[in-house]
């Protein structure tokens, strides 16, 4: 008998994800965080752990997006699930949960001036043993961000907002083990919508797809490294729509961008079956 992932979703705070569960085993990470509770739209993000909704940026401002600190609504329920929506003062965004036979499907679709430029992630962050593995597509090309800066052999060019290497190993920095806690933190975009996380006899796989937007999947690879005054260790698998994690350092092909339909829709499947990219 094939035992499904289950979702869980907290919708007056946030929106975010609070479990991912596939028989006994307990995907998400999460933290104690009371002071979540009363966040209002433009505070500075606090991390309750679980799976945020980041739109329309990550960094930058506002931090890890404007959707992660409003109150949504549940819309009502048929046959294609509960919509679930939260309005911005520049967008409007749905997503509708189904239950499929190994996971879940979660449809988005979001609502703004044709031309508005977005990021949008799936900011899981997992709770991982430090054997855990994660396989992207080999070859695809990844970028790093400047905080990996002290972990390259070769030096950080002047002002660049990221270089570019290739999966699992851009420029020399492994990135597919996750290992155990050595003091470091490093963001890293992997080009494509597909990934499995491997850890012992589990996996988790998530996968993005839109038509006519560049499509990605974020690591945050943080091992007690993150924040500088009381680090601790949290490590993100996050299927985007983009390919940077600050909207402002995107170039044209970069982020999303809403046609002249006026919105855009996508489609983030979570599951137990491991179709590993290769």
């Amino acid at each position: 008998m094939t035992v499904p992932l289950e979702a869980v979703t907290d919708l007056a705070h946030g929106g975010r994800w609070t479990s991912l569960r596939h028989g006994g085993r307990e995907w998400l990470w999460r933290r104690e965080s009371p002071e979540r509770h009363g966040v209002a739209p433009g505070d500075a993000f606090v991390d309750a752990g679980g799976l945020e909704e980041c739109v329309p940026t990550v960094r930058g401002t506002p931090d890890h997006g404007d959707a992660w600190s409003r109150p949504w609504t549940r819309d009502g329920a048929g046959d294609d699930g509960a919509g679930e929506t939260v309005r911005c003062d520049c967008f409007t965004l749905t997503r509708t949960l189904r239950d499929t036979a190994d996971g879940v499907e979660a449809d988005y679709v979001l609502t703004a001036d044709p031309g508005f430029r977005f990021l949008w992630a799936a900011h899981a962050l997992l709770d991982l043993s430090e054997e855990a593995v994660l396989l992207a597509q080999e070859g695809a090309p990844t970028r790093l961000f400047p905080e990996a800066a002290p972990l390259l052999a070769r030096p950080w060019p002047d002002g660049a907002p990221w270089v570019t290497g290739t999966w699992p190993a851009p420029l020399g920095l492994r990135l597919d083990r996750f290992g155990p806690d050595d003091g470091t933190a490093v963001g890293a975009v992997v080009d494509g919508g597909r990934c499995c996380v491997h850890d012992g006899a589990d996996r988790l796989a998530l996968a993005v797809e839109a038509e006519g937007q560049p499509l990605s999947v974020a690591l945050w690879r943080n091992l007690g490294g993150f924040p500088a005054d009381r680090p601790y260790r949290s490590t993100g698998v996050e299927p985007m729509l983009g390919r940077v994690f600050d909207l402002a350092d995107a170039g044209p092909d970069d982020a999303a961008r809403v046609p002249a339909s006026g919105e855009v829709r996508w489609r983030l499947t979570v599951g137990a079956d491991c179709r590993c990219p290769r």
